[in-house]
């Protein structure tokens, strides 16, 4: 079986990259760790992308009465089915499970089961204990946990990776105007930034969920007014370095405008610290967004969140397969993106080279 740092190896050679390009992508390869975490992120994430043909309520496809319907996709009447309600269909309702086996047939998801579907045939007190009906077993009030494992899983991911771009965009575009210009610019950002980062994120989130009902976009816009101070002062740094550095006089003497010696020649050299900072930040972002569900101050009651997963555990010691799910949950997905951290931050460590063989070392620095 090909090895999987051998795949990294190949795409570099058929690959048209810079030798520095190259060279990173090599020494990631190297690292196993940080490539099967990044191969095992990928394949769960898609998967949860696919969350809808995995867990639902509502059939893949089916036939009734010599027609084909696509439930999962297209919402269908109640009065399609011989009902008399125009409502949309309930397909665990019994009536209509009876039409179906009698008019028809349906094929159904894994887990038939949506992040907020109720069942009422648990057969006993909930939360239940894990089952062939419900895989990892159901919360307090009866809601699959695997359908909320894996859309909570997906809308972490997401927040995440909304939160970590915008972060991006803001902190690198104003470390990047404060090193590169510096003077009054650098002086007054620098105060403006001590100011703001002082402000009390949870309260502030507290008085926000006390004046409007919150929801996934207030909490991204209310978390993004201060995640991306984390980076300022990376791109500043490499900014203030770079902006006296021979080829950007060069590129300023040869009339060359200030936007593009940021964008082509300062900018590059600067995301190399900041690139091995990304998956802290979207950690960060995963942990935050848990914590405040937990706290009840996040998403609102009902969403597929791991935070008030969490909570439920806590508040059910009788069932500690809510705990355990948790606990599982996070770290793996938390532990998977440190791994690929760390392999991103070896990547663009100049000092460590990938040679023909399987180690990586690392070069001291001459006496």
């Amino acid at each position: 079986m090909m090895r999987v740092s051998s795949l990294f190896q190949a795409a570099t050679v058929r690959s048209k990259l810079s030798p520095i390009t190259r060279r990173r992508l090599r020494v990631f390869g190297h690292n196993r760790r940080a490539v099967v975490s990044l191969w095992l992120f990928g394949v769960l994430f898609a998967l949860s992308l696919a969350a809808e043909l995995i867990s639902n309520d509502k059939p893949l496809v089916m036939q009734y009465q010599g027609d084909w319907y696509i439930p999962v996709a297209i919402d269908y009447p109640e009065t399609t089915f011989g009902g008399f309600l125009p409502t949309t269909t309930d397909y665990h309702d019994p009536f209509v499970k009876s039409q179906i086996d009698a008019h028809g047939w349906a094929i159904w998801p894994p887990v038939p089961f949506d992040y907020q579907t109720l069942d009422r045939d648990v057969g006993g007190p909930v939360p239940s204990p894990p089952s062939a009906r419900h895989w990892l077993g159901t919360d307090d009030q009866g809601r699959d946990v695997f359908a909320r494992v894996v859309y909570g899983f997906r809308l972490s991911v997401a927040f995440a990776l909304a939160l970590t771009t915008g972060s991006l965009v803001i902190g690198v575009g104003v470390g990047a105007l404060q090193g590169y210009y510096g003077g009054k610019i650098d002086l007054i950002g620098q105060r403006f930034i001590e100011i703001w980062s002082g402000l009390p994120v949870l309260f502030l989130l507290i008085i926000l969920a006390s004046l409007v009902e919150p929801n996934i976009w207030w909490l991204l816009g209310i978390m993004l007014l201060f995640t991306w101070l984390g980076l300022v002062d990376i791109v500043r740094a490499e900014f203030l370095r770079a902006r006296n550095l021979d080829y950007v006089r060069a590129a300023r003497a040869m009339g060359l405008p200030s936007r593009l010696i940021m964008w082509r020649h300062v900018l590059p050299n600067a995301m190399v610290a900041t690139l091995t900072f990304i998956p802290f930040l979207f950690t960060g972002a995963i942990t935050t967004l848990t914590a405040l569900d937990f706290l009840g101050f996040g998403l609102p009651p009902g969403s597929p969140s791991l935070g008030e997963l969490v909570a439920q555990g806590k508040n059910n010691l009788q069932a500690p397969w809510l705990g355990i799910t948790a606990f599982v949950t996070l770290s793996v997905m938390l532990s998977l993106l440190v791994f690929i951290g760390e392999g991103l931050r070896d990547a663009f460590d100049p000092r460590i080279n990938a040679p023909a063989s399987t180690s990586v070392r690392v070069e001291k620095d001459a006496p």
